[in-house]
Formats: C-alpha cells, sequence, structure tokens
C-alpha cells in the first residue's frame, strides 16, 4: 500500500493533502506559492512531506493536483499570438461577440479587447449549411495566403473556427492539414475537436482560450512530469478537471480548457464531500484564498454545474462545477483614493511579500492584518508554523491608513473588514437569486485559508444559522482534488425531426460518444 497526494496551488499557499491508503489517514501540509517559479512548490511540499512525516516520494502511488497556470494566463494575456480564420463574412465574431455590455448598470463599461485583434482574423472561402452539408467547398489558396500572412505578422498559432463545423468538421480538418505541409511545426487548434457546440462566438472563444494557454500549460505539466519522476514519483500526474473530475497531464496538454478552472472545481467537490459527511444537504460553499473569493450552491447534497463560467474577462463554454468569484481574498490590498474614500482589493500581495504581519517584506495593509489588528489571528499556529504573525507589523501597516481617513487603528481595520463582507454580500445575493435559493435555509461552508476568517461575518449578514468549518479548512481544495474521480464530458449535435424516425440516429450518436 501506498500514499494518494492532492495538491492545490493557490495564490499565496500550496496545499496538499496526503491519505495513506492502508489506514485511510489524512495528512496535510502548507508551503508558500512560488509564481515566479510555478512547480517549484510542489518540489518544495515533497521535501516537507518528507521531513515532517517521513513518506518518501517512491511510496507516492498517486498525485493529482489543481492549477491557476491555465487562468493565470487569460488573466495576464501572457498566452500565444494567435492567427483566427474564419468564414468569410464572420471576421468580427470576437469584436462583435453577443453585443451585451459587461455591466448593465455602469453605462461607462466597456467589452474586453479580444484576445484576437480584428487585423489577426483572416476570411476563407468555403461554406457548410446548418445541417453540415456542404454548400461551397473550402478554397486552398485562401487558407494559404492567411498561413502566409500570419506567419509574416509574427502569430504562433492558428484558431480555426468556420461556420457550422460543429455537425461537420470536415472544412476545418482540410484546412489544418493545409497549414500543417505549409508550415510544419505551427500549431493549429480546430474549434470542433475542442469543444463542438452550437453557436459561432461561443464554440469560437472557447477554441481561442483553449490555444491561448496551451503551450503554457503544455509546458508546465511537462516540466511537472520530469520533476516528479526525479523526485521518485512512479505514478502518472493527474490534474482535477472544471468538471469536477480529473485527467492525466498527457491529456491536459492537449485538451488545456478542459482544465482551465482546475483549483476552483476541487474546492467544490470537497466542500460537498464534508458536507454529506456532516449530514447537511443544502450549503453555500465560501472558498476564500489569498488572492479571491469563491461560492459555489451545494443543493441536495450536489454541487450545481453549468457552463459559460469567467476566465478573467472571457466565458468559456465547456460544463464545469458552477463557482463565482465574489470578492478579494485575504491578501487583498486596503487603500484609499483620490477621493478619500477607503477600497479594497482587486490588487493582492501574493505570497510575496505578502500581508505584512507575515513579516516577509510586505508593507502595505490586507485584509488579513486587518484581522491581526483586530486580534482575530495570531493566537495559534497559522499555516502549518509556515508564518508567524506579528501584530505591529499589522497595525503600522493598516495606520498608514488610519491618518488618511480620520480613524484610529482599530476603526480602520474594522472598516477594512466592514468593506470586504459588504462587498461579498452583495454578489452573493445575485447567484442566489440566479439558483432560486433562499441563504437563510443553508448552511455557510467555509474554507480556504481565509475562509473561516470571514465566513462568519458573511453568514450573520445572509441571515444564515449555521457556519461549518472542516479540522483543516485550508487544505480542503487538495482534498477535493484527492477524491476527485476520472470524469470527462462528450458532446455532439444532431439536428432531427422530434419523431419516433430520429430514434437510430440518436442511438447511433450515443454510440458514437462512448466510443
Amino acid at each position: 500500500m501506498g500514499y494518494r497526494v492532492g495538491v492545490d496551488i493557490g495564490g499565496s499557499f500550496t496545499d496538499f493533502a496526503i491519505l495513506d491508503d492502508g489506514t485511510g489517514e489524512v495528512r496535510t501540509l502548507k508551503v508558500f506559492s512560488r509564481p515566479d517559479q510555478p512547480g517549484a512548490e510542489v518540489l518544495a511540499g515533497l521535501a516537507a512531506i518528507q521531513a515532517r512525516y517521513g513518506i518518501v516520494p517512491e511510496q507516492i502511488s498517486y498525485f493529482t493536483h489543481g492549477t491557476t497556470v491555465g487562468v493565470n494566463t487569460v488573466i495576464q494575456r501572457s498566452g500565444l499570438r494567435l492567427a483566427l480564420l474564419t468564414t468569410r463574412g464572420f471576421r468580427d465574431v470576437l469584436e462583435l461577440a453577443r453585443l451585451r455590455a459587461p455591466n448593465m448598470y455602469d453605462l461607462l463599461s466597456k467589452r474586453p479587447a479580444p484576445l484576437i485583434t480584428r487585423d489577426r482574423v483572416f476570411e476563407v472561402d468555403g461554406r457548410l449549411r446548418a445541417d453540415g452539408s456542404e454548400e461551397a467547398p473550402l478554397e486552398e489558396a485562401n487558407v494559404l495566403a492567411a498561413g502566409a500572412a500570419a506567419v509574416a505578422a509574427g502569430d504562433e498559432g492558428v484558431v480555426i473556427a468556420l461556420l457550422h463545423a460543429y455537425p461537420n468538421p470536415a472544412q476545418e480538418q482540410r484546412a489544418r492539414d493545409i497549414l500543417a505541409k505549409a508550415h510544419p511545426g505551427l500549431p493549429v487548434f480546430c474549434s470542433a475537436e475542442v469543444w463542438p457546440i452550437v453557436r459561432e462566438y461561443e464554440r469560437t472563444i472557447t477554441a481561442v482560450i483553449g490555444g491561448y494557454v496551451q503551450p503554457k500549460v503544455a509546458h508546465y505539466l511537462g516540466a511537472l512530469q520530469a520533476a516528479l519522476r526525479e523526485a521518485g514519483v512512479a505514478g502518472e500526474p493527474r490534474l482535477t478537471k472544471s468538471n469536477g473530475g480529473v485527467m492525466t497531464a498527457e491529456q491536459g496538454k492537449r485538451d488545456c480548457v478542459q482544465m482551465i478552472l482546475s483549483g476552483t472545481a476541487s474546492g467544490v467537490i470537497g466542500a460537498s464531500f464534508i458536507a454529506g459527511l456532516s449530514g447537511v444537504a443544502e450549503c453555500m460553499s465560501l472558498d476564500i484564498g489569498g488572492t479571491s473569493a469563491d461560492v459555489a450552491l451545494i443543493l441536495d447534497g450536489q454541487p450545481q454545474y453549468g457552463v459559460g463560467e469567467h476566465i478573467g474577462e472571457f466565458q468559456v463554454h465547456i460544463p464545469s462545477v458552477s463557482v463565482s468569484s465574489i470578492g478579494e481574498g485575504g491578501g487583498s490590498i486596503a487603500w484609499v483614493d483620490s477621493f478619500g474614500v477607503l477600497q479594497v482589493g482587486p490588487e493582492s500581495a501574493g505570497s510575496t511579500p505578502g500581508p505584512a504581519c507575515f513579516g516577509r517584506g510586505g508593507t502595505r495593509p490586507t485584509i488579513t492584518d486587518a484581522f491581526a489588528v483586530c486580534g482575530l489571528i495570531g493566537q495559534a499556529e497559522l499555516g502549518y508554523s509556515a508564518v508567524t504573525v506579528d501584530a505591529g507589523k499589522a497595525r503600522a501597516a493598516v495606520g498608514s491608513l488610519a491618518g488618511a481617513l480620520g480613524l484610529g487603528v482599530e476603526a480602520t481595520a474594522e472598516a477594512i473588514i466592514r468593506i470586504a463582507v459588504s462587498g461579498m454580500y452583495g454578489k452573493v445575493s445575485s447567484i442566489t437569486t440566479r439558483f432560486g435559493a433562499d441563504p437563510r435555509s443553508m448552511a455557510l461552508l467555509a474554507f480556504g485559508g481565509a475562509g473561516p476568517m470571514l465566513g462568519c461575518f458573511l453568514a450573520r449578514e445572509l441571515g444564515m444559522a449555521e457556519v461549518l468549518v472542516p479540522p483543516t479548512p485550508g487544505v480542503l481544495s487538495a482534498l477535493g482534488g484527492l477524491i476527485a474521480d476520472l470524469k470527462s464530458d462528450f458532446l455532439q449535435t444532431l439536428y432531427l425531426p422530434l419523431d419516433s424516425a430520429a430514434v437510430p440516429a440518436i442511438r447511433e450518436g450515443f454510440t458514437g460518444l462512448r466510443a
């Protein structure tokens, strides 16, 4: 018998859950994250596991982890420089999107600039009908010209998203083969292979995000595989997926879009598991780390699923655990704007330098510093002894805002906490309305490094009578990845009259998906 290890890499800490297959005992651990060197925290954690528990890497038979590499690539806009091939007349598919304002209550809100600008979108001749039959053949000369122009413009990859490719990917595949022959080694991504959904924009943006993050995700996973092998971990590493399941690292290199919400989904899986053990059927999970706060509803003991979850400024239309970001994390920085109004976030101190009270060089006040000033943390071990809370440094950081606000240090700290909680309250209300759920009839399951710290305040505002805190709340996402099962989603669209004559085609479609 060996050990199974689940890892969750957050903005401030990397969390480990270690399950002994023989005894069923679970051990936990935290180390600081290394955003400057992704993957280094995993090796540091393995070394710490050996030092603390005497478990050597060769004893690890199963290794799974969640990562934010894909999400961060989109948020930071640091992915692959892509070109887009579309059917003639659809050049503006990314620019037009769905013609909705991001925030209907803000008259000045603007849609985000697309990941592929209009000058790098190329039209090709060829047309499919809505049922997938060909109306006009693909023009090879157009594809060659588009490929040459993309390479000349410095594009590093091409996304192909042609009209009505979801029932018939033949033209996309033909375009890919033409580009592969003309430009060997050029990454090409076909929308119908990434996720063949109906509607041009949804399919295109999902394929674009998948292609945009693929090189960074593949490089990260390859480096992780090599490092784990060198360390002596024999098992093939697995990744948590957006849908709450897991997949192999090799599959993750190919199907990057399926694991882009890797980290947040595993937390909800862990929360639903704990809720079930506690006999709680209806609850709201609250996951607060160093950077953000995420909420999900667990109804009838099950997480809720959907499509169209947001990755930074964009929606990705794949099946995902429904998780919504509702506010800032424990490392979010408090500041005073030009009007003299106290604000919290979105900038975070992260793990380096971190909150001032961590004593790692941070000087700007964070939510965690506000709690340290109020005496609500610092009375016991924090971060598995990785952090010693320095209340004096917290007071100095929070005090830097007190003068501008005309308040004492304690009053400023309380104001920071109140602002953080009020922001969460407003966003939670819209989420519960969407699902038709009444938070007053639910329990709040708070986890993450800062979840229990803020959970009681939020529960009080929402009128929730019960707050559930796991024994080791800071590593629940790692536990969720550890208990998640293999899970894959498959999709095929059929246009058929809804009568008995359609049954054979539907059965044939399911047979194809199972294969």
